[in-house]
């Protein structure tokens, strides 16, 4: 073939490294933008945190715009000509980034007297609890050894849901154990701290509680014979029944369920120590008069900036060095102008989405309106990848509650008037209705359904039972038992 040379055009899209650090700033959460940012400060010298800057340093800089546009007013009959326009801070602007002129956080609150940071110490664990307690006990060695693994096997609430078997398998074989001594050495762990840990299932729990009672104790005898037996009458509260099967009075009947209410059904749960996760919202919906607010968190902002020191030094510096700080500048420059960005498109689809939803906001869930990302993003003019980033894991501050923004969007049910209503609208009339409803007769998913359709929502039995699920309500026979 003879050799010869062709053009060829097309077109690609190509993500600059700029771009890319916007769009990764845009789906981090609030803690992973911090360590994100802190992470990133720690290797450009020329950004620092304002905890961080010298004393008087922001003072040099007063009268200097910041980046202060963090509200955006709502019309509450979404008149789109009623948004404000959106005014950017100076990204060049040497101050920290702050997102409310207003804020004046401080750390002091988070220190002792001594400013040190508070030192305290981790909450003792279940299995530590227990274990203090067997290394004090008069059991032998061989037993110890058992009710370690006992110990070690005890889930959160403080029951044994392996069972024995799985406990005997993991003992060592030297012990040469039978299922007989494992039993023992729980009944005795049983005995321990909180009463009822190492037991098999909730009858077991309840009665080994009522175990460690006095033989004198009023209605003790008949308390064990109803978790022997009659759990169920008790879930329902039918004292009369109960009374007729054990042939006592209703009113001793009714002292025996009361000693048993008083018992502990989980008693490891006092001593779990899996962390309570707390969430700060990053906005915030506030009503005044006839207008819904959207603003920024201030506390939830990084309060970012340029490190002053090291930006005066830029001058002075020759050869690599210069070229290596201007490049640190730049970047840093880079980062703030995307940090501005990802507030900038926070606000937006907050505010798109309350707009929206003012309905909801006003009065309640039975007024949510469906909502998909494509209507927020031909709103704001932005990619529904966009609005799916800026959506998750962003939290908003109501009158009403702290929801994540992906909780005003849901998928629409035709309506017998051509509308349209949302599923979490659905879902909160069928929680209404259930709630209405007669213990002793309740209503199924069919009878729900056609109440539902009396109320103008088309929505098939299944949906009901799959909505009914998701709001985890049993059954109608489940809930008539329970009545």
């Amino acid at each position: 073939m003879k050799p010869g040379l062709q053009f060829r055009l097309n077109q690609q899209l190509a993500l600059t490294p700029q771009l890319q650090q916007a769009i990764r700033l845009l789906q981090l959460s609030q803690l992973e933008l911090e360590a994100e940012l802190r992470q990133i400060a720690e290797s450009n010298p020329l950004l620092e945190f304002a905890e961080d800057a010298e004393p008087g340093a922001e003072d040099e800089h007063e009268g200097e715009d910041a980046y202060t546009s963090n509200t955006a007013e709502v019309a509450a009959d979404n008149d789109p000509a009623d948004i404000p326009e959106w005014t950017e801070g100076d990204v060049n602007s040497e101050q920290p980034i702050d997102f409310s002129a207003s804020h004046t956080g401080s750390s002091s609150g988070s220190r002792d007297d001594d400013g040190l940071e508070p030192q305290n110490a981790a909450p003792e664990t279940l299995q530590e609890h227990l274990q203090w307690q067997l290394n004090l006990s008069s059991l032998d060695t061989r037993q110890k050894t058992i009710a370690t693994v006992l110990i070690d096997a005890l889930n959160n609430d403080g029951y044994l849901t392996e069972g024995l078997d799985a406990i005997l398998a993991a003992l060592p074989a030297h012990l040469g154990a039978s299922l007989e001594d494992v039993e023992s050495v729980r009944r005795q762990l049983q005995r321990f701290d909180p009463a009822g840990v190492g037991s098999l299932d909730l009858r077991d729990c309840l009665r080994a509680q009522l175990e460690q009672f006095d033989e004198a104790t009023p209605h003790r005898e008949l308390a064990l014979s109803i978790v022997d037996g009659e759990l169920d009458l008790l879930a329902r509260n039918d004292l009369a029944r109960l009374a007729r099967k054990l042939r006592v009075d209703e009113e001793d009947a009714a002292g025996a369920a009361m000693l048993i209410r008083s018992l502990d059904p989980r008693p490891g749960a006092a001593l779990d120590t899996t962390p309570v996760e707390y969430i700060a919202p990053d906005v915030y919906a506030r009503k005044a008069g006839s207008r819904w607010q959207v603003s920024l968190n201030p506390d939830s902002q990084p309060k970012l900036g340029l490190n002053q020191h090291y930006c005066s030094l830029i001058a002075q510096a020759r050869g690599n060095d210069a070229s290596w700080m201007r490049g640190q500048l730049q970047e840093a420059r880079w980062l703030l102008k995307s940090l501005e960005s990802r507030a900038e498109t926070l606000i937006k689809v907050a505010d798109a989405i309350v707009r929206r939803q003012s309905a909801f906001l006003d009065y309640g869930p039975e007024a949510m309106h469906p909502l998909v990302l494509r209507e927020v993003a031909e709103e704001v003019g932005m990619h529904e990848s966009t609005i799916s980033r800026v959506t998750t894991r962003k939290y908003i501050h109501t009158p009403r509650g702290t929801f994540e923004l992906k909780h005003f969007f849901s998928s629409g049910v035709s309506t017998e008037d051509g509308g349209s209503a949302s599923a979490t609208a659905i879902q909160a009339m069928l929680r209404k209705l259930v709630d209405a409803e007669d213990p002793r007769k309740p209503l199924s998913d069919q009878a729900l359904a056609v109440e539902l359709r009396n109320k103008g929502i088309q929505v098939a039995r299944r949906t009901v039972a799959k909505y009914r699920e998701a709001l985890r309500i049993p059954s109608s026979n489940e809930r008539q038992r329970a009545s």
